[in-house]
């Protein structure tokens, strides 16, 4: 009750903070949406102009209001959202939701490359009114450079500034749509829905337009994904005055290219014609700082998405930093230098931001589809009103089918970049459950206490060499009383590891984002212990220190001697040695496996030499830790025809 009593709770901070990392990308939407509806050559006709603002104004009431501010936002997990969250919260139900959690995600993630190009390109190509021969290219890539390279500082200290540039942002998107619209009030009858169905049935091409439409929702995703940053409350509040501010900005370009009837609009940008020419540098300034935020909030939304992935097997078990102790600084360096690898080739290929937009909108529609779907599942699991479940995934999947067969006809023009790249992340995270699943499915394990005496006759041999004091052993098995027959290898065959007790450690990666628990099962008092780690899926694993933790609470309950056994040192009360054992697995080559499941393993096997190593996934000090690389036989060769012939 006081997470929920926290999530809804409305203050001044937690409304800056909302408007400056909540809203960048839906924010800055006014800069493109209304031009790539009209075009460049087609002549202006007023009944367009009005169908087009419906269209834009029911799909942020229906979508962005409706479906996010009032229903999904609902769906916490922990104060937590974002599509993996919602995933954690129902996945136990149905096996088969892990498919739309997959494409949602990796859709998410290929947004993110399209983003920030977008934005700052929009932005910046406004420089082109007062210098129109300006080479706009070199300046998007330099403000794209240096957002990416101080994301390994943190952006703590600059977080601090989003708010107010924000809420400057959004105070000049509604003067500047009020001062226009005041000059034609009647605009503001586009709001009728009949606007927007005349223009649908009776416009030539409408509907494929409704894919330039969409772009005026596509920050909708954030607003739920960033729920555990500031806090439902304070986004359905601050959601109020942004939505306010972006319609009159629409409805005031609406007004100017009214004025513009029977001609093209040719070069001309609706969003800076509204602005006095003594303005122009204030308003591209204003709107180059609220893209380089758009792009910032998108980036920790995709060092968010991943860590979440990881922890739900759904990515390999890359490096993980943390710039700051303030809650949502997470740094992932290698998605920060594929995401600005992808960027930066966003922008050579498609070099101005009217042609980005036809790569644009298109993944993101397929996460929307996904995020119906899994809330759809969450309403059942939680007994919501069968009708209204039905006709929630009815309507909406129908509405955003028809934003995604619009957006289809971008494919050719560019939107098989945005599709590649969400087909290559999805791949990635099929792979790696696909093999998890495997080695999980295949794995050996064995019940310890089968090797309790064996364990206890080893530390008590002194014809041994002592391999370490504590002897910590990193185990994948689930159960209390089991351990994976590789450990027992390790200690018995591979060179026998003489210890005085013996630890096994397991983490479970839980469904709640932030779970810190840990239970001990003695196996064999002052020989044997399991100690089983309970952690949340946005939790940093780091092994090493909560696991001191666990002997220091183990020491004061005075449940174990951790003192070293050597009686020299036992007389000066010496702390013995602790040592951690990994075991890191590779193919043998003594498989017979389907060809299917061989390919897997190669690419999940050859993936896992670029990433992060086990030892430092886990957060443990290398100077105590013990890497033995122990073959992974899958299935092993059946039938081996071998004779023999005589000497």
């Amino acid at each position: 009750m006081e997470d929920k009593k926290h999530l809804d709770t409305v203050s001044a901070a937690g409304l800056l903070v909302a408007l400056g990392i909540i809203y960048g990308d839906i924010g800055t939407s006014p800069l493109y949406v209304l031009k790539a509806i009209l075009g460049e050559t087609t002549p202006i006709h007023p009944e367009v102009v009005r169908g087009a603002l419906s269209c834009i104004f029911w799909t942020i009431t229906l979508q962005t209001t409706a479906k996010y501010v009032i229903l999904i936002l609902r769906a916490d997990n922990r104060g937590e959202g974002g599509i993996f969250a919602l995933y954690a919260l129902v996945r136990r139900h149905a096996p088969w939701l892990t498919i739309p959690a997959i494409i949602g995600g990796s859709s998410l993630l290929a947004d993110s490359i399209i983003t920030p190009p977008i934005s700052v390109s929009s932005a910046v190509e406004g420089l082109r009114i007062i210098y129109p021969e300006i080479d706009t290219i070199p300046i998007v890539i330099g403000i794209l450079s240096l957002l990416f390279l101080i994301q390994s500082f943190g952006t703590g200290v600059v977080g601090t500034a989003f708010g107010p540039i924000m809420f400057v942002w959004f105070t000049m998107l509604g003067v500047l749509g009020i001062v226009n619209v005041s000059s034609d009030l009647s605009i503001l009858s586009s709001i009728s829905p009949t606007y927007a169905y005349n223009f649908l049935m009776d416009y030539p091409g409408a509907f494929w337009l409704l894919g330039a439409v969409f772009l005026s929702t596509t920050g909708a995703e954030a607003l739920y994904s960033d729920m555990g940053h500031c806090g439902r409350g304070n986004i359905r509040v601050s959601w109020v005055y942004v939505k306010t501010c972006l319609l009159f900005n629409y409805f005031g370009q609406g007004a100017y290219v009214e004025s513009l009837a029977g001609q093209a609009l040719g070069e001309r940008n609706p969003f800076y014609e509204l602005m006095p020419e003594w303005f122009l540098i204030i308003g591209i300034s204003i709107a180059t700082a609220a893209t380089v935020i758009a792009s910032q909030a998108m980036l920790s939304g995709a060092f968010t998405l991943i860590s979440e992935a990881i922890r739900l097997n759904l990515w390999p078990k890359v490096r993980l930093r943390y710039p700051s102790v303030q809650k949502g600084q997470l740094y992932v360096p290698s998605i920060n230098w594929l995401l600005y690898a992808g960027c930066i080739a966003v922008v050579l290929y498609f070099q101005e931001s009217k042609r980005m937009e036809a790569a644009y909108g298109l993944a993101i529609t397929l996460t929307m589809m996904m995020s119906t779907i899994l809330f759809s599942y969450y309403m059942y699991s939680k007994k919501y009103n069968a009708w209204l479940v039905i006709f929630f995934l009815v309507f909406y999947l129908s509405l955003e089918s028809c934003f995604l067969v619009a957006n289809l006809i971008k494919f050719t023009h560019g939107g098989w970049v945005s599709v590649l790249i969400a087909g290559l992340m999805a791949c990635i995270m099929i792979i790696w459950l696909q093999a998890f699943k495997i080695k999980l499915r295949l794995t050996e394990y064995v019940r310890i206490d089968t090797y309790l005496q064996a364990i206890k006759e080893l530390s008590r041999d002194i014809s041994i060499p002592k391999y370490a004091t504590h002897l910590v052993f990193m185990s994948n098995a689930a159960r209390q009383s089991e351990i994976e027959s590789k450990i027992i290898y390790s200690i018995f065959q591979k060179r026998p590891k003489r210890a005085d007790i013996y630890w096994f450690v397991h983490v479970d990666t839980t469904d709640d984002p932030y779970t810190m628990e840990y239970k001990v099962n003695t196996i064999a008092p002052d020989d044997a212990y399991k100690v089983t780690f309970k952690l949340g899926f946005r939790v940093e694993q780091r092994i090493n220190l909560f696991f001191r933790k666990v002997i220091e609470d183990l020491v004061r309950n005075k449940e174990v001697d951790i003192t070293s056994r050597y009686e020299s040192l036992n007389r000066q009360n010496v702390i013995g040695d602790f040592r951690f054992v990994v075991l890191e697995k590779f193919l043998s080559f003594e498989n017979d496996l389907p060809f299917r499941e061989r390919v897997i393993m190669n690419i999940y096997f050859f993936i896992k030499t670029l990433t992060t190593t086990e030892d430092r996934w886990f957060g443990l000090d290398s100077s105590s830790v013990k890497i033995e690389k122990v073959p992974l036989v899958i299935r092993p060769v059946e039938n081996v025809k071998l004779k023999r012939i005589p000497s």
